[in-house]
């Protein structure tokens, strides 16, 4: 069944397996070969060091698959390495070109305090947040000006993870080169209403990570205080979408009727058993729903 939209799948289920985080080619072959078998046609760019954007090109075209827009993040609440970030991103867009595609994902790193203490906003800073906000704009004005947009991902942990950080950060940056790339479950752990943020700034949602959450797990989480690994690890806070407790109708909803962007399925780690079943799962969601099933386009 060919989907109506642009979809994909990031390849984080095997990458963060039990022995921690593992990016290398025979990772990405694992994955490679499961999401095919399953029925995706793209993957998201998890370029390891060791694979130039030609090899990884080839080795995805070896599987049947292309490739999906990325992630860049850096720390961009450092206002001293903000320099640093920009050169970086030139790099990334370059090898995302390399790679036919023409956006991706930007955050900010995630922080020790924030994974500690994650989806509460803490050490809440506003002035922190403005100079997050002016280096996420000069580096999406770098990646434009290589052919790139990049648009803001929200990350639990991160010094964007609250509602009051990601409306800061877009309204500063609000005329510049800066979009907006949601993740569903990352706006809904810390309380967000993942809808209502959409609808707000939907001139601006370039594309979408799409996952769900588990309300119980969330709640059980934030009242052990467990960190970022204990809640996405042990109680399993992450679900594949529509098994949760997001409103993905309102979501989709929410869109612009001309919106042309990429969903790209992001469970980090699985609530079913397997990172295949996982997969497969989101991928039935995605071919159930209606937004997804009408008037293909060949995605």
């Amino acid at each position: 069944m060919t989907l109506a939209r642009r979809t994909a799948i990031n390849p984080l289920p095997w990458i963060l397996g039990d022995g921690g985080y593992r990016l290398d080619r025979a990772v990405l072959e694992e994955a490679m070969t499961a999401v095919a078998e399953v029925g995706f046609t793209h993957l998201t760019i998890e370029l390891p060091p060791e694979l130039t954007p030609a090899d990884y090109g080839a080795l995805l075209t070896d599987h049947g698959l292309a490739a999906a827009p990325g992630y860049f993040s850096a720390p961009f609440q450092d206002s001293d390495r903000h320099g640093e970030a920009v050169e970086a991103i030139k790099r990334h867009a370059l090898a995302h070109l390399e790679l036919g595609v023409d956006s991706a994902f930007i955050a900010a790193n995630l922080t020790p305090d924030r994974r500690a203490h994650p989806a509460v906003g803490y050490g809440y800073d506003a002035d922190r947040t403005l100079v997050v906000a002016e280096g996420l704009a000069a580096a999406a004005e770098a990646g434009a000006a290589e052919g790139v947009r990049y648009g803001l991902h929200p990350h639990v942990g991160s010094a964007v993870e609250v509602e009051e950080e990601v409306r800061g950060v877009l309204d500063a940056t609000a005329g510049g080169a800066l979009w907006f790339g949601p993740d569903t479950g990352h706006l809904r752990w810390p309380g967000a209403v993942p809808e209502k943020l959409i609808a707000d700034y939907a001139d601006r949602v370039l594309n979408i990570h799409l996952k769900d959450v588990d309300a119980a797990a969330v709640e059980g989480a934030r009242e052990r205080d467990e960190d970022y690994a204990a809640a996405t690890h042990d109680s399993k806070i992450w679900m594949e979408p529509g098994r949760g407790t997001i409103d993905f109708d309102a979501v989709l909803a929410a869109l612009p009727p001309a919106f042309d962007g990429w969903f790209i399925i992001e469970v980090d780690v699985p609530h079913l058993p397997t990172a295949t079943e996982s997969s497969a799962e989101s991928l039935a969601f995605l071919r159930r729903h209606p937004y997804f099933a009408t008037a293909a386009r060949g995605a």
